[in-house]
């Protein structure tokens, strides 16, 4: 028996289940770079240029290990255009007689893999992919007949089922959670690490040029690009973030700073997300710091949460609730999304310096994707679905499972509080307090109306007077509305002119 093994552009792993058992003798891998999975949406140049380039890279080594692999470039001349019609054409020009597929992580692809499935003639099985700490089918059990579905519930769970920083049945260091500790804005005597990155080799430039002619509209650019595109380079950004970074990690998760991309983040989801790196020996290297007492239990328990909690729950939930949660809409969103998230020509710094930063490196991390580009998306009332689909396409570590749960959910309430116990909305003053950007910016973050005033400022008391009727009841939000009790009809009127004018006039 011959089988023709398929290895998608974020399944670089050598022990992925469909590789698993492979005959060197007769079996054949096929990976294609196809335009369909390039353009579902406009994908950010870098993350175009990062997972071609990493499949490149995979494919190569997979050869020199003696394994045939059947590569399918973008510029083939004969190239189908998509991943169910490389299948047909490899089935077609080969003698191979089964198929096998280790499950998609998104749901359209895993939707169109099994349509074609169920068509051919051949013997085709789609394997689970096991690189995650939980399977589908566990969350699904941890859910059942549960009130609310809140992440460290769930996070508290793995961590009992995989012993990471457990003592016995006791968390290391005394609690579950160190977020309080995490909330520090970055001293301007702190200076962030030079960051280990890799330059492009003659392999990555043609990539370039290839993105360049097929993909030249597309958001971003290439000169910033400086990403490992193999195991062993990603292995060494592995060994910078928990050397250089991961001891402040945990202080200074939260901040953010002019001109400063990466602080102390990992830059490692891409990594994570493609499969240079597998999650568990990424968090069991952060626990080995912290025994060896080199990295803070808040640093090493805020970075493992990210992988061993968010990241899994952010799965499950994806898995558990599409295709529908795709267009949650609960507060009725429906304004287009500003044109300066493509451009980050704005006035308002903050969000030019998230934007921008974007736009270099294909990354922002989490707090200026929460709490600024998707803070100004809710307060604004921006599309769910035109949010996310920006979020997808930006990002190198973006893919519909975790960015449909982290957009819909967490930034936007747009599932009603499945995801999130309320709205992540805030002021001007959070943005004040976790970074230096409003010293520099035209509006006064302290001032809440006139045309000076910072905009989440009179956005943020609108949010919560046009949505009253939908989140008064919850008791997180008690506070701001005791506090909106307080306004006269002139003050919130007021709000609303400014609110409306800012709005009416975006581009």
């Amino acid at each position: 028996m011959t089988t023709l093994r398929l290895v998608l552009g974020d399944q670089l792993d050598r022990n992925l289940s469909s590789l698993r058992g492979i005959n060197k003798e007769t079996d054949v891998v096929l990976m294609a770079e196809v335009v369909s999975e390039a353009t579902y949406v406009k994908h950010h140049k870098q993350k175009i240029a990062l997972i071609f380039s990493a499949m490149r890279h995979f494919a190569k080594e997979m050869e020199n290990e003696g394994i045939a692999v059947r590569y399918i470039q973008l510029d083939a001349a004969d190239n189908s255009g998509s991943i169910v019609g490389e299948l047909d054409r490899a089935i077609t020009e080969t003698k191979l007689t089964t198929v096998c597929i280790t499950e998609p992580a998104e749901y359209r692809l895993l939707r169109e893999l099994k349509e074609w499935s169920d068509q051919t003639a051949f013997d085709a099985e789609i394997k689970p992919d096991d690189r995650f700490f939980s399977d589908r089918e566990y969350f699904k059990n941890w859910s059942h007949g549960r009130k609310s579905l809140r992440m460290e519930f769930f996070y508290r769970e793995l961590r009992r089922k995989t012993g990471i920083l457990m003592n016995g049945g006791k968390p290391k260091g005394g609690k579950w959670n160190f977020d309080q500790d995490n909330r520090k804005a970055l001293p301007k005597s702190l200076k962030p690490p030079d960051r280990l990155r890799f330059s492009p080799n003659s392999q990555v430039r043609e990539v370039f040029d290839l993105v360049e002619k097929h993909f030249g509209d597309h958001f971003g650019d290439l000169s910033h690009f400086n990403w490992a595109v193999k195991r062993t380079d990603a292995l060494l950004a592995l060994d910078h973030f928990i050397d250089e970074c991961l001891p402040f990690f945990g202080d200074f998760q939260d901040a953010m700073a002019t001109d400063e991309a990466f602080l102390f983040h990992s830059l490692l989801a891409p990594y994570i997300n493609i499969g240079l790196l597998n999650p568990k020996e990424v968090c069991h290297r952060a626990e080995a710091a912290y025994e060896a007492g080199t990295v803070p239990i808040n640093a090493a328990e805020g970075f493992i949460r990210q992988i061993l909690g968010w990241r899994e729950y952010v799965r499950g939930i994806y898995w558990l609730q599409m295709p529908e949660y795709s267009d949650s809409n609960f507060l009725a969103a429906k304004r287009s999304l500003p044109e300066f998230y493509w451009t980050g020509k704005t006035e308002m710094v903050c969000l030019e310096q998230a934007i921008n930063s974007t736009a270099q490196h294909a990354y922002a991390h989490h707090i200026q994707r929460l709490m600024i580009t998707g803070n100004f998306a809710l307060l604004a009332g921006i599309s769910p679905q035109e949010t996310s689909k920006w979020y997808l396409a930006v990002y190198a570590d973006a893919f519909e499972w975790v960015e449909h749960p982290n957009t819909i959910g967490m930034a936007l309430f747009a599932d009603g509080g499945l995801l999130a116990s309320k709205p992540y909305a805030a002021s001007g003053a959070y943005i004040n307090r976790m970074s230096d950007f409003c010293a520099t910016c035209k509006y006064n973050v302290k001032v809440r109306e006139g045309s000076d005033a910072c905009p989440f400022n009179y956005l943020y008391w609108d949010f919560m007077l046009r949505n009253e009727d939908l989140l008064r009841t919850n008791p997180r939000l008690a506070f701001p509305y005791k506090t909106l009790d307080r306004f006269t009809e002139k003050q919130k009127n007021i709000i609303s002119f400014h609110a409306m004018n800012f709005l009416d006039n975006l581009k």
